[in-house]
């Protein structure tokens, strides 16, 4: 029967470790059957574990292992097992999670209720320490239905974004980002900076936060503050697009995934006069909104064609899905409002983005930090990865 050995070394990173240790462990009837290997601050974690037949004795391996150890001032620790034939848990689920900051007593929560789920952390990696400090861990043996209702739970009491997704290649294989453009791609509402041009904005902004809470149904409501805007200028619209604001992190999450070939569509209850300009902009694939009525240079206080309601947005995420050849399940929407929600449950992955209550209870997951860019955590991407390959094109 085989046996294994697990070799742990601790201490000072520097070159040549795992070469030193490995040319050592060379010398003896042994087969590699894992390895896994961390620096933190400079602080090298190597852990090997290797099978023999059991026949050997492997007190020649603790003597060779420690003199290695000793010659680089590391502390080392080996530790005998049984056979390796028995089949280790696969990770199942990529939990992640945002903080600003993340506390230990945050990371304490979350994995305190992954263990009450009877689910083990096979691993923990950093994914970036800004603009939030985000963390991934490997999870074995839990339902993901049951565990992320509980995490969001506990996220919520403990101050925390976290996502639940199923690991595999379906994760990485995302290739169409849909988002919303007023208060998630862009900071504050349209339609709200055309009211205050035309000295309606309490009125507006009043029905505004009803729809987006879902109290209202959108068109109507549309209809409604679009007929306060009746004899406005045009020349208003040009005022309020040069004013616009891009979210924080915009254009670096457009622009990392680009390089990766995703495609990008926005899809607007807000206007085509105003969004048709973003999407030039940030080189956006595909772009759906409502286009208000002009008349001898004055808004009528009406939208021409249909509505892109609820339900408008979740079929232009299916329409942008078919043009970019890519599988609904394979699609990522972003959205904040009660209007997104058909959208977001559609996606293969739905974000909430410092969205209403009724919408983080409904997507897949919520992101409650305003950095748009924080996104590319939930799609397994690291800071690290992001700014070398900002380096590389000069960016």
């Amino acid at each position: 029967m085989e046996r294994t050995l697990l070799i742990t070394l601790t201490g000072k990173d520097r070159p040549g470790v795992t070469s030193r240790l490995f040319s050592t462990l060379a010398a003896f009837p042994l087969q590699v059957a894992d390895v896994e290997q961390v620096v933190i601050h400079g602080r090298l974690i190597l852990g090997v574990l290797v099978s023999h037949s059991g026949d050997e004795s492997v007190d020649g391996v603790l003597e060779a292992v420690k003199t290695v150890a000793d010659a680089l001032d590391m502390d080392f620790e080996l530790s005998t097992g049984g056979s390796k034939s028995a089949k280790r848990k696969r990770s199942h689920l990529h939990v992640t999670v945002l903080g600003s900051p993340l506390t230990p007593a945050a990371v304490s929560g979350i994995a305190g209720r992954i263990a009450a789920h009877g689910a083990n952390i096979d691993r923990i990696e950093k994914l970036g320490s800004y603009p939030v400090t985000a963390i991934e861990l490997l999870i074995s043996g839990a339902d993901p239905k049951s565990l992320r209702a509980a995490l969001a739970s506990e996220a919520a009491g403990l101050g925390v974004d976290v996502a639940v997704q199923r690991a595999g290649l379906h994760r990485k294989a995302k290739r169409l980002i849909v988002m919303d453009v007023d208060s998630t791609l862009i900071q504050g509402e349209v339609i709200e900076l055309l009211a205050e041009h035309a000295g309606q904005l309490d009125k507006v902004a009043e029905i505004t936060e009803a729809a987006m809470r879902g109290e209202l149904d959108f068109a109507g409501s549309l209809r409604e503050r679009v007929a306060l805007l009746a004899g406005l200028d045009a020349s208003a619209i040009d005022e309020v697009g040069a004013k616009i604001e891009l979210a924080a992190g915009a254009r670096t999450l457009v622009r990392t995934l680009k390089r990766l070939d995703y495609k990008f569509a926005i899809v607007s209850g807000g206007f085509t006069q105003i969004t048709d300009g973003l999407a030039a902009d940030l080189g956006i694939d595909y772009a759906s909104a409502n286009t208000l009525e002009i008349v001898d240079g004055k808004l009528t206080g009406k939208v021409i064609g249909p509505i892109i309601d609820r339900a408008g947005k979740a079929a232009a995420l299916r329409e942008f899905a078919a043009k970019a050849g890519v599988p609904v399940s394979q699609t990522v929407a972003i959205g904040d409002g009660a209007n997104d929600l058909d959208m977001l449950q559609a996606a293969g992955l739905g974000i909430a983005y410092n969205a209403k209550p009724v919408v983080r209870q409904a997507a897949h997951t919520a992101v409650n930090v305003p950095y748009l860019d924080s996104i590319l955590f939930l799609l397994g991407l690291s800071r690290d990865e992001v700014e070398a390959a900002d380096a590389e094109d000069g960016a």
